[in-house]
C-alpha cells in the first residue's frame, strides 16, 4: 500500500435522528484526514423529512436505492460499483441491514480490498429470513465491527460468525457538549423534579413501560414531572394512555431534540426502558451529564453501569421495577448526586471519541496488511 490516506467507503441506509448516525457522525469527523479520507453514501432516495448530512471534508452521496429488487437498483447498482473502483477504495464499512445486502457484495465485484459490516444491536428485529440473508454476505466480509461485547456475543450466537472476525470498537460521546450541565440532580430548586427519558418511540425502547411506571410514582409523589424525548409510531398509542391514566399535564412527549444536553439539564433522574440494546448512546449521555440513572439490564448495559454505584439496573418489562428503582432516587437525593457523579467520572475516562476514531484506523491498517499477506498481488 502506498503512503496515501487510507480512502474509506461508509454506506448506511439513510440518515436518521438515531445513535447509529450519531456515531457514525463522531467517527468521520474525528477521524485524521492525513490518515484517512473517508466517503459517505446513502442507500435511500432523499424523502421529506429526512436529512442529507454536510459533514466537514467529507463528500455524502445519495445512492437512490427504494426496494432491492428493481430493475432501477440494477442500474444503481452498477453506477455503485464503477464508483468504488474509480475512487480507488481501500475499505468500504456497511451499517444496517439494506445497506449490507447491496454495498458487501458490489464492495467485492468490485475489488475493494477490505470490505466490513458494522453491528451494533442485539439482533431483536432478525427473523430466519435475515438470519439466512446476514450468513450470505458475511461470506463476503472479512469482518465485522460491534459496539459492545453484547453484540459480538449476540452475532456469533445469531449468524455463526468466526468469533475471530468480530472485533469490538466502543461507542464515543463529546464530553464537552455536556459540560455546561450541573454535576448534582435536584439541585435546580426552582422547578419539581424531573424524571425523563430519550428513546425513539418503537417498540423495542418500550416507552408504555416508563409511562406505566409514571403512573404508579404520580400518586405517592405529586409535585414530579415527566418527560420523553423521541419520535415514531407509538405516540398515538401513548398519547390516548396518558389521557387514560389522568397524566394530562404531568408527562410530556416533547418530540424530536436537536440538543440532547439542552434537554437532559432539566431532568433529574434519567431512565431507559428498552427490551434490547446494544450500547446505549442515551445511557453515554445521561452518563456524560451526571444524571442519576435507572435502566433495563439488557444487552450491554451492565458494561455502561455499574448497578448500585453509577446506576440502578432493573429487570425489563417491569413497570413495578421501574419504579421502585425512579422511587428510591425520588427519596434519597444524596444517592442520586453520588451515582451521577460517579457515573460522569467514568464516561470522561472510557469513551474518548479520538481513541475510538484511532482504534478503528489501527483496526483498517491491521486487517489490510492481513489481507494483503493473503492476496500479495492484491495491491
Amino acid at each position: 500500500m502506498s503512503a496515501r490516506p487510507l480512502r474509506v467507503a461508509y454506506l448506511i441506509d439513510d440518515w436518521a435522528r438515531g445513535g447509529t448516525e450519531k456515531q457514525l457522525a463522531m467517527l468521520i469527523d474525528h477521524l485524521d484526514r492525513t490518515e484517512v479520507q473517508p466517503s459517505l453514501f446513502l442507500l435511500r432516495p432523499a424523502s421529506p423529512g429526512v436529512i442529507t448530512p454536510v459533514l466537514e471534508d467529507c463528500p455524502v452521496e445519495r445512492l437512490g436505492v427504494g426496494r432491492l429488487r428493481s430493475l432501477s437498483t440494477w442500474r444503481i447498482a452498477r453506477q455503485f460499483r464503477q464508483t468504488l473502483r474509480r475512487g480507488q477504495f481501500d475499505v468500504v464499512q456497511t451499517y444496517f441491514a439494506d445497506s449490507s445486502y447491496f454495498g458487501i457484495p458490489l464492495a467485492r465485484w468490485a475489488g475493494v480490498p477490505l470490505v466490513l459490516r458494522t453491528r451494533n444491536n442485539l439482533g431483536y428485529w432478525m427473523k430466519r429470513r435475515d438470519r439466512l440473508m446476514a450468513r450470505l454476505v458475511n461470506s463476503m466480509t472479512d469482518a465485522t465491527i460491534a459496539n459492545c461485547e453484547a453484540s459480538r456475543e449476540a452475532m456469533i450466537a445469531d449468524e455463526s460468525y468466526p468469533t475471530a472476525r468480530v472485533h469490538v470498537i466502543q461507542n464515543g460521546i463529546d464530553i464537552e457538549t455536556f459540560q455546561r450541565i450541573s454535576n448534582e440532580p435536584f439541585s435546580n430548586l426552582r422547578r419539581p423534579p424531573c424524571v425523563g427519558m430519550i428513546a425513539n418511540l418503537r417498540e423495542v425502547k418500550t416507552p408504555d413501560i416508563f409511562l406505566e411506571a409514571a403512573a404508579e410514582i404520580a400518586a405517592e409523589f405529586p409535585q414530579v414531572t415527566f418527560r420523553l424525548a423521541g419520535e415514531g409510531p407509538l405516540r398515538p398509542r401513548l398519547e390516548h394512555r396518558i389521557a387514560e391514566l389522568g397524566l394530562t399535564g404531568r408527562f410530556e412527549l416533547v418530540g424530536l431534540i436537536d440538543e440532547p444536553a439542552t434537554f437532559l439539564a432539566e431532568l433529574d433522574i434519567a431512565v431507559l426502558s428498552s427490551s434490547s440494546e446494544g450500547l446505549s448512546n442515551a445511557v453515554m449521555e445521561y452518563m456524560a451529564s451526571g444524571r442519576a440513572i435507572v435502566a433495563t439490564n439488557v444487552g450491554a448495559m451492565e458494561e455502561l453501569i455499574d448497578n448500585g454505584v453509577t446506576g440502578l439496573l432493573v429487570p425489563p418489562g417491569n413497570p413495578t421495577e421501574l419504579t421502585a428503582g425512579i422511587t428510591r432516587l425520588l427519596r434519597n437525593h444524596d444517592v442520586a448526586k453520588t451515582m451521577g457523579a460517579a457515573a460522569r467520572r467514568i464516561v470522561q475516562n472510557r469513551y474518548d471519541p479520538q481513541l475510538r476514531a484511532q482504534q478503528f484506523v489501527q483496526l483498517y491498517r491491521s486487517l489490510l496488511r492481513r489481507s494483503r499477506l493473503r492476496t500479495p498481488n492484491a495491491y
